[in-house]
């Protein structure tokens, strides 16, 4: 039996309200026969909600202090350090080295920009950081074909670098860069298709594909958008009771969802046009597709428009998995996948799982989506609150932010903000009963209970934090507290 092949789909800030029965009132008519056919899982998390971070530990399997991306990656941050470490391991490396044809196409986001990518990129913005970034051929985690951009924002007038180009030889397009880079991709899996002169079988191939939209300008759509949202009162469009649509927020985000959902109905489009080819070139009984996002929108829940916020409107992605006939259906409600499990999981799914590297801190769930695979051990973060489990990162951007950590379970959720000048606070949530998260819970015994989970969860995957001990202090019996306080 030939290796089986990977197209790995990546659309940036779709949210997985979008896929849900009940969820966003958005038409994705391909996806969701996707997961007809295979499996979504309802409990797929962004442990880090915003582009980089998650996009660094979902290549490497590592938490942020291990691959170097602790921020969003842009001139600031580059001074830092910020940019996914050459060293870190990826699954794509992997499977390049397992003899595997490895390619990226569109947005990568994780290589710190230098001086010159201000010259040869997207440029800078208004407040003088830039974003874009070409990434030099040894710093590609392990993908050999290259057709791919830092970070720009130009929907309808994207660029790329391809895989020998130089930093000054970037190519320019005209037209919608989703619908671009799936003709890109179309033809790199014809390409991946065809039989060797001797009759071989292929060499099997794993192609990322990582789209912008539904990412902002929310008004850079393609020529033929579906028009239809915008005759939807904003109460249908945005039908979460966290949304306040009396306010500045709620009008503004009323006003972004009909282009939102449109981006979200053309994005679902080029999946069906992906999955229309691997149909035609024979490729589907042997390709396991995933489908998923770096995290979500708030699109006024909680007064808030975008991400990188500890709620279930940007921690939410999509995961979805087609692979005909081999994968679990109950996976879908059982098992979960965090940022950090991406990598491992995929090399697991692929029959890669004893090539895991050892630095991937990630587990490998793959036991559990697969048919007749056993329960997935949910390792360093379960807790009695239910598996699967989640830590959340928020690394101060400043002297004067918060340091946040978070776990999130199928049932339950911990924030805990701190610094050193307003001390720890907690916000504690019950998914079940309360899966808009509008109350927070003051339970003392509850908040401990789910302090003690937090600090095992962090300890358990090696992670230091600033608000350590406090969180400790909080975790401790009460009639310990009392003592200390009197």
């Amino acid at each position: 039996m030939p290796a089986p092949n990977l197209l790995f789909i990546v659309a940036d800030q779709f949210r997985a309200m979008c896929l849900e029965p009940g969820g966003d009132p958005v038409s994705t008519p391909f996806l969701d026969a996707m997961a007809s056919d295979g499996v979504s899982l309802t409990n797929a998390v962004s442990s880090y909600p915003v582009c980089s971070p998650h996009r660094a530990m979902m290549m490497s399997g590592q938490y942020p202090e291990a691959n170097g991306v602790t921020h969003n990656v842009n001139s600031e941050t580059a001074e830092w350090g910020v940019g996914l470490r050459p060293d870190a391991p990826s699954w794509a490396a992997v499977l390049r080295d397992a003899g595997y044809n490895t390619g990226y196409i569109g947005k990568w986001h994780l290589e710190a920009p230098v001086p010159e990518d201000a010259i040869h990129g997207a440029g800078p913005l208004e407040d003088g950081r830039y974003w874009d970034a070409w990434s030099p051929p040894d710093r590609r985690h392990g993908f050999d074909y290259w057709y791919s951009y830092g970070c720009c924002d130009e929907h309808l007038t994207p660029h790329y670098w391809t895989s020998n180009a130089a930093r000054h030889q970037r190519s320019n397009v005209t037209g919608w860069s989703a619908a671009h880079e799936t003709d890109v991709a179309i033809e790199f899996l014809k390409q991946a298709s065809g039989k060797g002169s001797n009759g071989a079988d292929p060499t099997p191939f794993a192609l990322a594909v990582s789209w912008n939209p539904p990412h902002q300008p929310f008004d850079q759509l393609p020529p033929d958008y579906d028009t239809s949202y915008a005759s939807l009162a904003p109460e249908v469009l945005l039908n979460r009771p966290n949304v306040e649509l009396h306010t500045d927020v709620g009008r503004e985000a009323a006003a972004i969802a009909p282009l939102y959902y449109a981006a979200v109905t053309a994005i679902d489009a080029q999946v069906g046009r992906l999955l229309q080819t691997l149909d035609e070139l024979g490729l589907a009984q042997d390709t396991l597709v995933i489908f998923t996002s770096d995290h979500g929108q708030q699109m006024g829940s909680h007064g808030l428009l975008y991400k990188n916020v500890p709620y279930e409107e940007s921690m939410r992605i999509p995961f979805v998995l087609r692979w005909s006939g081999r994968l679990e259906a109950s996976a879908a409600e059982n098992a979960g996948i965090s940022s950090i499990d991406i990598a491992p999981t995929i090399l697991g799914l692929l029959g890669r799982g004893a090539d895991v590297p050892s630095a991937m801190a990630g587990r490998d769930l793959s036991p559990a989506l697969l048919a007749r695979g056993e329960p997935a051990r949910m390792g360093d973060a379960a807790g009695s609150h239910g598996a699967p489990s989640s830590l959340y990162f928020y690394y101060p951007r400043n002297k004067g932010d918060v340091d946040i950590r978070g776990l999130r379970t199928a049932t339950g959720k911990i924030i805990a903000r701190f610094n050193a000048q307003d001390g720890l606070s907690t916000a504690v949530y019950d998914l079940v009963n309360d899966p808009f998260e509008l109350h927070n819970i003051a339970d003392p015994h509850m908040v401990r209970a789910m302090a003690r989970e937090l600090a095992a969860a962090l300890a358990a995957a090696g992670q230091t934090w600033t608000g350590a001990a406090a969180l400790a202090a909080l975790a401790e019996p009460a009639e310990t507290n009392m003592g200390v306080q009197a």
